[in-house]
């Protein structure tokens, strides 16, 4: 089927290239100006297209986003060698300060995307013609991303600067409370709900839908302790109809797996012979040397490994180590002797494609149908209804184990503290690897408890925030101030 993944590559425009760099700096580049911009329908969808281009950007989604979800959790260790990507040694230890790379990298994809929402959001609805229904979904489709962008960085960041206009008059811009950032994201995505179409085909498969943003919204309830809310707006994705659990755990990660009943929303990627449709996702995760020629970074930790139910088929679709026929059964993963422990996020994995490792064609699962069923059962257990939590709980095990009757057997505690542990063991071992692990211990206040006794460098009340990026900090005169304990 051609997806969005054919569109992709559309021209993303001088004018929003040219902020890739400062999001504040407007200097008309190439033939598009702001003058003579957003007068067709095509180009109002072109706008909109340059925010999902940022997705799959090198600072968005790639290395240092790695580093920050995964690598810095218990679920992962940097991987490679150990002088390679030092910056992201200093994430795992717990020794990085405001001048780490990763931060800087983070706060500059994730403020482009939002430059380049805000300018579809000021512009779109002054296009001279174009189909209103269109124009409602294009501005919906925005208000989705920018509340994504958004809601990675308060999680990362606490307070941030909350900019809506793309080109704001005054440049010392001070950090907003976190709560009117979350007001934002949730006002985003409840017009995102009513704006987008519950599904979409042929080549717009891949864009937000209307359940990608109550979904959406839900894991912001659930991240802010307001239960009731993330319990009603999954249940409303699960009652929907419109999702199912993909028949086989490994089978999601495949390609056949993407966009697929399970996929509630995804970044889009694609190996073009001429390149530009991929992303970097893969190639960092990747096997390193002989035969994928990956990276081999985000390596799953002893802890990961020993956190998986005895004979839980997840830990081999999970975990790729040396010696193991590579998932496409092309070759064996072939070991380096230099590097210790070394395995892989199969998850990861792609076959060979054209243009390379850094042209993967691996779609980046954001949210699909097994977390929605974990954030109801999680969400009902929290207000009083343990045995419905149970049902959502016990589908994903029941899809899991698959054929066998000797696995994973279903739950069957309603004790609330003890049905909690269970959920929380599910999420880890159902999406380990998948970016989610560092929010989850942060949002339950687990993070010191965990992480202390891997890692000692551990600080409580300062890591379980980031620093603001010093860079940004000193351009900003004043404005910005930094995170407890980073000064």
């Amino acid at each position: 089927m051609q997806t969005m993944k054919t569109i992709i590559t559309s021209l993303c425009l001088a004018l929003l290239l040219a902020s890739c760099t400062d999001v504040l700096d407007r200097t008309p580049q190439g033939e598009y100006t702001l003058d003579n911009f957003f007068q067709t329908e095509e180009q109002a969808v072109q706008s909109v297209n340059a925010v999902y281009n940022q997705l799959r950007s090198w600072e968005t989604h790639v290395f240092s986003f790695i580093g920050m979800t995964d690598i810095v959790s218990d679920d992962s260790d940097k991987g490679s060698f150990t002088s390679d990507g030092f910056f992201l040694e200093e994430i795992d230890q717990f020794t990085y300060t405001p001048t780490n790379v990763a931060p800087a990298s983070v706060w500059s994809g994730y403020y482009t995307g939002i430059f380049r929402a805000n300018l579809a959001i000021e512009n779109l609805p002054e296009v001279p013609e174009i189909d209103e229904q269109l124009r409602t979904r294009l501005l919906g489709e925005a208000r989705f991303l920018r509340a994504y962008f958004y809601f990675n960085l308060v999680r990362w960041f606490g307070d941030v600067p909350l900019l809506l206009d793309p080109f704001p008059t005054d440049f010392a811009i001070a950090r907003a409370p976190k709560a009117e950032v979350y007001a934002l994201i949730e006002s985003d995505l409840q017009a995102a709900i009513e704006a987008l179409p519950a599904s979409y085909g042929g080549a717009d498969v891949g864009r937000a839908t209307s359940g990608a943003a109550r979904a959406m919204l839900a894991k912001v309830a659930l991240t802010r302790g307001n239960f009731q809310q993330a319990a009603d707006l999954s249940l409303a994705v699960i009652n929907s109809g419109r999702y199912a659990l993909y028949p086989t755990f490994a089978g999601i990660f495949t390609m056949d797996g993407e966009n697929s009943s399970e996929s509630v929303f995804e970044v889009q990627a694609a190996a073009f012979e001429i390149g530009g449709g991929g992303t970097q996702y893969n190639e960092v995760q990747g096997v390193r040397g002989v035969p994928n020629l990956g990276w081999g970074f985000n390596r799953p930790s002893d802890d990961l490994i020993a956190a998986f139910e005895p004979g839980d088929p997840r830990r081999d679709a999970t975990i790729l180590y040396v010696g193991e026929v590579l998932p496409d059964g092309s070759g064996i993963v072939e070991g380096d002797p230099n590097i210790v422990g070394e395995r892989f996020n199969q998850k990861a994995y792609v076959s060979d494609h054209p243009g390379g490792n850094g042209n993967g064609p691996g779609n980046i699962r954001v949210l699909r149908y097994a977390d929605v069923l974990l954030i109801a059962a999680e969400a009902l257990n929290e207000i009083g209804r343990p045995e419905e939590a149970l049902t959502y709980l016990n589908m994903v095990r029941a899809r899991a184990r698959g054929t066998s009757s000797s696995v994973l057997p279903d739950v069957t505690t309603t004790n609330q503290a003890e049905l909690r542990e269970a959920i929380w063991h599910e999420r880890r071992v159902e999406l380990a690897l998948e970016q989610h692990r560092w929010f989850d211990l942060v949002r339950t206040d687990r993070s010191f408890e965990v992480m202390k006794p891997l890692r000692p460098s551990f600080t409580q009340n300062k890591n379980e925030l980031f620093p603001i990026p010093q860079t940004e900090i000193d351009l900003s005169e004043g404005a910005l101030v930094q995170n407890p304990g980073y000064n």
